[in-house]
């Protein structure tokens, strides 16, 4: 015999499971230097330090936060694009790195922009 969840079932299964992942990869996100060591394809240094360990979706990958470094696996956008997209959810950026190559300052102020 077969069950079907209800919708509420459905959206609090989700919501549980989102909750457990987010805390689990916000718990683990490295220090830059830790990040360049553990294979990230991106390493971001905000402005202002998020307030606890976050994962934030951004430009299609998802992003663990920890004070002023978030790092991200490889996506399928241009750096500019990915840093913007990071640059509206959490303010400013002092540094983003794409495999180890760092945005230039013109390219760096057009994401601020």
């Amino acid at each position: 015999m077969t069950s079907i969840l209800s919708r509420a079932s459905h959206v609090g299964v989700f919501a549980a499971a989102l909750a457990y992942t987010g805390l689990t990869f916000g718990a683990l996100a490295p220090t830059a230097a830790e990040a360049k060591s553990n294979g990230y394809f991106y390493t971001v240094e905000l402005a202002q330090p998020v307030e606890t360990a976050t994962t934030t979706v951004a430009g299609g990958v998802a992003w663990a936060c920890k004070g002023t470094t978030c790092v991200a696996n490889k996506g399928s956008s241009r750096p500019l694009r990915m840093c913007r997209e990071l640059q509206r959810e959490h303010g400013a950026i002092t540094a983003f790195t794409a495999n180890e190559e760092a945005l230039d300052a013109d390219k760096l102020a057009q994401c601020n922009s």
